[in-house]
């Protein structure tokens, strides 16, 4: 029985998924964010138990990335969906952000069709999970922004874009802006760029340098930003991925 339960963990990652989905269709995005991050949470830790267990399969392998197809693909496809859909609402009803972001030529960017761009998330975190499933590289770190990493990243944005009292709002209210950002979460997620996951082998300081400092930066920013953080802890990762790939160039 216990080979059951990694994958069972596995399927409460892809429920959860579902949930989120559900409420990010109906623009409950606090709530979609939430079951996003109970499946992200029951994501890392089934491969986890496999491995206490001693029970890694190539069914649970597939399921994973199955589970994660939709906690992590699909959910942040709808959520952009969702934000361009609410933006180009707001700017037709709103003259001064027309006139402030869009100009005068408004047809293409509020046509009925345009927050499908949004799902090209979802159809980019596809292609990298394919990826990662054939990448023997990818064992102990990542090439490219995790598909979880990413889904965090659109679904805070999106619950800071409905807080409408805060400046960083007036600008995730603008398609291009927005558009800008799904191109560039496409671009990130299959990147060739290399960047540290957070598996400790141990839990001493040594080999685990950048993890202690990412992680301690990572928790005085959530209690001084709050979900504020959240865009700024995934812009940091990459940034000391980088940093930490020249420097190790550098040494060797």
């Amino acid at each position: 029985m216990k080979k059951w339960v990694p994958n069972i963990i596995t399927l409460l990652n892809l429920l959860c998924g579902c949930i989120a989905a559900i409420y990010a269709f109906n623009d409950q995005l606090v709530l979609a964010g939430i079951f996003v991050g109970a499946g992200i949470f029951f994501d890392f830790f089934d491969g986890l138990a496999a491995r206490l267990l001693k029970v890694s399969s190539d069914l649970g392998t597939q399921l994973d990335s199955l589970a994660d197809m939709v906690t992590s693909g699909l959910v942040p496809g709808i959520v952009m969906y969702q934000m361009l859909s609410d933006a180009i609402l707001m700017n037709l009803t709103t003259t001064e952000s027309i006139n402030f972001f869009l100009g005068d030529d408004l047809y293409w960017i509020t046509h009925p069709y345009t927050p499908i761009i949004g799902f090209l998330i979802t159809l980019g975190s596809c292609y990298r999970l394919a990826k990662f499933n054939i990448d023997t590289r990818q064992t102990d770190s990542f090439i490219g922004v995790p598909t979880p990493a990413n889904a965090i990243l659109i679904i805070s944005l999106g619950i800071i874009a409905q807080d409408y009292n805060n400046e960083v709002t007036y600008f995730l209210t603008n398609p291009y802006i927005l558009i800008a950002i799904t191109l560039i979460s496409v671009y990130l997620l299959n990147a060739e760029l290399p960047l540290f996951a957070l598996k400790f082998k141990s839990f001493g300081w040594k080999g685990n340098e950048i993890r202690w400092v990412f992680i301690a930066i990572c928790i005085g920013l959530i209690f001084g930003l709050q979900i504020y953080a959240v865009p700024c802890i995934i812009i940091i990762y990459i940034l000391m991925s980088v940093i930490n790939n020249i420097t190790s160039k550098t040494n060797t």
